[in-house]
């Protein structure tokens, strides 16, 4: 029996899919992974997992290059003749799918883990991008005998759109946190808001840096962190953009890690005031590690806190509620603890990437 994940990069083959893939094997699967290049690989391989490299233009706009992709993996499902495929992000999705109905796969699986910035922004150019990609997604989704969501208002708004039926539709709670991996830590001594993201507007970067400059005016004592890659992309803030939040000691930056894990235990609180998520993986980390966490109140991100109970959910592009929700930890600093415990809880009951994972088996049919 063979599996083959269609993935768009392969940290996040590692990252995010890794305990599934371990999952898949035990069951007698020889699993294959495609990957855009060879960064990474090492640990990738380290799974028991074949890998091979088919050129992705993740965030491209070009007919032509899509085209050969999609070619590329046809021609590779054609030749390997999986039992299972499964694509994760919307290249992944729909020229997975189309090809794996071209090269003749029996079980085609798709997986929206966000909609990010084609379904988010507003600009004259994401509008045609949508449109776009809401006929390339109808293809795709025709292709794919299920498709799995990672939020139910991912899945209301697809179906609702007309991009798929909802008898073709999954739920499973985000790709789960190894709760093993990720587990309770102390608390810092000193009072730490961290963001874990790559350096773009709709994470909501803008609203978390104007907060920490402003409660960095009123408290300067208190810390604020910001993980993640500065990418020029679409709706990407440049390096131009953040340095002055870094040179003037607003935040403390840090780039690319194999080693999250230790940052979230330099922090008291997690914060992300994202768009849109699927379901946001940092979150969810940050939760296996007894952290309370401030999102915003909105699709992917309300799942994962509890209002008043695991932390807060503020309102997109609200900085100004952000401030006072920042400022409600640092003057109820007693209450850190209480409410990461009750994180860590929701976490478990929900989250756990082994319930996550027997979902995703079960959908998958392995």
């Amino acid at each position: 029996m063979k599996f083959i994940l269609i993935s768009p990069k392969n940290r996040t083959t590692y990252n995010f899919r890794g305990d599934l893939l371990k999952e898949i094997i035990s069951k007698g699967y020889e699993v294959i992974v495609t990957g855009p290049n060879e960064e990474g690989i090492d640990k990738i391989k380290e799974l028991g997992i074949r890998f091979v490299r088919i050129p992705l233009d993740k965030n491209g706009l070009s007919a032509v290059v899509d085209i050969k992709y999609m070619i590329a993996l046809k021609n590779l499902l054609k030749a390997e003749k999986p039992d299972i495929t499964l694509g994760y992000t919307i290249k992944p999705v729909i020229y997975g799918a189309i090809a794996a109905k071209l090269a003749g796969v029996k079980n085609i699986n798709s997986m929206v883990t966000g909609v990010g910035y084609v379904f988010t922004a507003e600009t004259i150019k994401a509008k045609v991008i949508r449109t776009i990609a809401s006929i390339l997604y109808r293809i795709g989704f025709k292709c794919a005998d299920t498709v799995i969501f990672q939020n139910q208002d991912d899945l209301k708004e697809f179906v609702e759109r007309k991009l798929l039926k909802r008898e073709k539709c999954k739920l499973v709670n985000g790709s789960g946190v190894n709760m093993q991996k990720f587990e309770p830590s102390s608390l810092p001594k000193k009072l730490t808001f961290f963001m874990l993201s790559r350096v773009m507007h709709s994470k909501g970067i803008r609203e978390y840096l104007q907060a920490a400059k402003e409660v960095k005016g009123k408290y300067p004592e208190v810390r604020f962190m910001l993980l993640g890659a500065v990418e020029n992309i679409q709706d990407s803030m440049t390096m131009e953009d953040l340095s002055p939040y870094i040179d003037n000691g607003i935040i403390d930056y840090y780039g690319e890690t194999n080693d999250v894990a230790s940052y979230y235990r330099q922090c008291s609180v997690y914060v992300l005031p994202s768009y849109r998520e699927g379901t946001p993986r940092t979150v969810l980390e940050a939760m296996a590690m007894g952290r309370p966490i401030i999102a915003t109140d909105a699709p992917g991100c309300r799942e994962t806190v509890i209002d008043g109970v695991t932390g807060f959910l503020v309102p997109v592009q609200d900085t100004e509620i952000l401030v006072k929700k920042m400022e409600w930890f640092i003057k109820n600093q007693d209450e850190i603890m209480r409410m990461g415990q009750a994180s860590y809880q929701l976490c478990w009951d929900k989250f756990n990437v082994q319930k996550v994972n027997a979902d995703m088996l079960r959908y998958l049919g392995v």
